[in-house]
């Protein structure tokens, strides 16, 4: 199992990441890293961090502007602002991952209430059906430098059979997140096993974290209700992955490596 960690823009998060060797890193970005000045300093940490001989990079898109999420199905007369920087900085950054061939994550949704997520459509099939079309412009000017993460939200997630199929069958470049499928499934362990194995020739990245199936909890691996013994056999081997676990320190990422040794020794056990 290849060591994948996660940081914001911070010279001492990253340089706590770095001594681990990670195969993988992943940037959390923000609004602040989208900026003209944000993002030179993006692209000299990208060059950095690959410097380090990291394999893999993913730009983590900016999950809020202004106190609100980033949602990619938003409507542009019901919130101008936000839908002009999404559109922005999606671009800045798809032209940077490009440039710097790395990879962008956007999230198809976040998990806002449905009163939101519907704002300025006719209901929430209106929302979904912008959304896709979103999605499939997204793909097609990104390519191989972009990827769509699941979320809980009703509008773009992961553990529904019918919906599993139909985003498999748009053929995205899926970033799979352990712990919102299997919150959004209430912590049916076996429909989530089921959406990664329906998934899996499409993941590319994986967000590898715990849950107790109820709620946001960024759970450190084995200590949720997560049976990866069965996960393991389910992942892509092709695609990269990172643990994104809630730290008790952000400059410290002990929780992410205390969880790449927890699945690296099951990962001998299961083999023996």
């Amino acid at each position: 199992m290849r060591l994948g960690l996660k940081a914001g823009i911070n010279d001492q998060q990253i340089a706590d990441r770095m001594q681990y060797q990670p195969t993988y890193f992943e940037f959390h970005l923000t609004a602040e890293d989208v900026t003209p000045t944000g993002l030179v300093r993006l692209r000299e940490k990208i060059r950095y961090v690959r410097s380090q001989q990291v394999e893999r990079i993913i730009l983590h898109h900016p999950m809020s502007f202004e106190g609100h999420h980033i949602e990619l199905s938003m409507n542009e007369a019901s919130s101008p602002a936000r839908y002009r920087f999404l559109w922005q900085s999606t671009l800045d950054l798809l032209q940077l991952a490009k440039a710097e061939d790395v990879q962008l994550l956007v999230h198809g949704s976040y998990d806002d209430p449905i009163e939101e997520l519907t704002t300025g459509y006719g209901n929430i099939t209106d929302a979904i059906r912008v959304l896709f079309k979103r999605l499939d412009y997204l793909q097609r000017i990104g390519g191989q430098n972009i990827m769509f993460e699941n979320s809980i939200s009703p509008i773009f997630y992961y553990g529904n059979p019918i919906f599993d199929q139909a985003i498999f069958d748009k053929g995205y470049r899926l970033a799979f997140d352990t712990s919102h499928c299997f919150i959004k499934l209430q912590g049916d362990q076996n429909a989530f096993l089921q959406s990664l194995a329906t998934l899996h020739e499409h993941v590319v990245h994986y967000h590898l974290v715990d849950s107790m199936g109820l709620k946001h909890d960024g759970l450190q691996l084995g200590t949720g209700k997560i049976d990866w013994a069965r996960v393991l056999p389910l992942l892509n081997p092709d695609a990269s992955s990172i643990y994104e676990i809630q730290l008790a320190d952000q400059n410290d990422a002990r929780e992410m490596i205390a969880s790449h040794r927890y699945l690296t020794q099951l990962e001998q056990t299961l083999s023996e």
